[in-house]
């Protein structure tokens, strides 16, 4: 199954539920592909061991019709990982947007990801590399963070979303995820109503609450559950892989 996590915003916490939710996975004795798509590459930082030859990021892939087999590497305690490169950047304005490109991630995935679970970390804007993503994603993931601008963002998704449809032929099944959930704030509480309005059953009961732990882990390379188990962050991402999983989003 490919999740990708998915929003045109940035710091609505994609790199975190990316990383989280594969470790999620890894725990619950799952394979796990972690797939970097963003050229800020900032989950290949938090691997610390990403090569930092572009030849052995995903870039050459595009680039160089590089098989995926041949980059990915492992990642400890989660699987395996198919690293980013800030080459990544050009890949909009080199390929432009035609139907060879925008398929060509789904292609190249099959080889690499049958019989697993891979989780894509995309970029925070609508592109080439975004598009991908969606293309070859069986489900998606977007975290929302508990903010009002947040909230219009999402909304944004959606229309972008619907109008992908007549091109994808289907309706990619997704889930919206409200992020640092602050419960001391009416804030929170105010923009949840509103996306359970707009959204319905396809906005996770789970939400990411706003925690300390979950914020330090990447500056460690770690996930949240290998820096702090107990951690209310730890049980938040448990919640959401166990949500997911009883809707049959993993294998």
């Amino acid at each position: 199954m490919r999740i990708a996590v998915f929003n045109q915003k940035g710091g609505v916490g994609k790199t975190t539920t990316a990383l989280n939710l594969g470790a999620a996975l890894a725990r619950s004795a799952r394979q796990v592909l972690m797939l970097d798509l963003d050229p800020q590459a900032h989950l290949s930082a938090i691997h610390g061991s990403a090569p930092s030859d572009v030849a052995r990021s995903v870039f050459s892939f595009y680039q160089d019709n590089r098989p995926l087999a041949e980059i990915v590497i492992d990642w400890p305690g989660i699987g395996r990982f198919i690293p980013a490169h800030a080459e990544l950047i050009k890949v909009d304005s080199v390929f432009g947007k035609g139907p060879n490109i925008l398929n060509k991630l789904n292609a190249g995935l099959g080889a690499v990801s049958e019989g697993g679970n891979t989780v894509i970390d995309c970029c925070p804007f609508l592109g080439v590399l975004s598009l991908n993503a969606v293309f070859a994603a069986d489900r998606l993931l977007v975290p929302v963070s508990s903010d009002f601008l947040s909230l219009r963002g999402a909304l944004q998704i959606e229309r972008t979303l619907a109008a992908l449809e007549p091109v994808l032929r289907r309706r990619v099944e997704r889930r919206y995820l409200l992020t640092r959930f602050d419960r001391r704030r009416n804030m929170s509480f105010e923009v949840q109503s509103r996306m359970r309005e707009h959204f319905g059953a396809e906005l996770c009961e789970t939400v990411i609450s706003e925690n300390v732990a979950v914020a330090e882990a990447p500056s460690v390379n770690r996930d949240i559950f290998t820096h702090a188990a107990s951690s209310r962050g730890a049980q938040d991402y448990r919640a959401l892989l166990d949500e997911l999983a009883a809707t049959g989003w993993f294998v």
